[in-house]
């Protein structure tokens, strides 16, 4: 089975910042930044596949800075999944090609999104 697993320093905004606001652009701005970051990280570590994962299985560990109440469904993740399919790690982000799991964790010297693809 054959996994990829990277490391983004910080955690993507909460859903909820955008909740509500009649101007998309900060959304926008902020799925590009992480969507980036996910792409830098692949290119920087060298990793390429010869074809994405048709179907894989996604964790997203958040290693938050504090012990603050954090819904899950506000970190579903959507921010960084563009960022698998276009650099090739996974095919398409629906639940067809994808299963998801997310995790909350505290690290308060090192607050980190973790993401580790396994192909099913």
């Amino acid at each position: 089975m054959r996994t990829v697993q990277i490391t983004l320093p910080g955690i993507p905004p909460s859903l909820n910042a955008f909740a509500g606001r009649a101007n998309a652009w900060d959304y926008r701005a902020s799925k590009k930044k992480w969507t980036e970051a996910v792409l830098w990280t692949l290119k920087k570590r060298g990793i390429r596949l010869p074809e994405p994962f048709e179907r894989a299985h996604v964790t997203v560990c958040y290693f938050f800075p504090d012990r603050r109440r954090h819904d899950p469904d506000n970190y579903c993740g959507k921010l960084l999944m563009d960022g698998l399919t276009r650099g090739g790690i996974i095919a398409d982000d629906d639940f067809r090609h994808i299963t998801l799991t997310l995790a909350g964790e505290v690290d308060r010297d090192n607050p980190r999104t973790e993401i580790t693809v396994q192909e099913r």
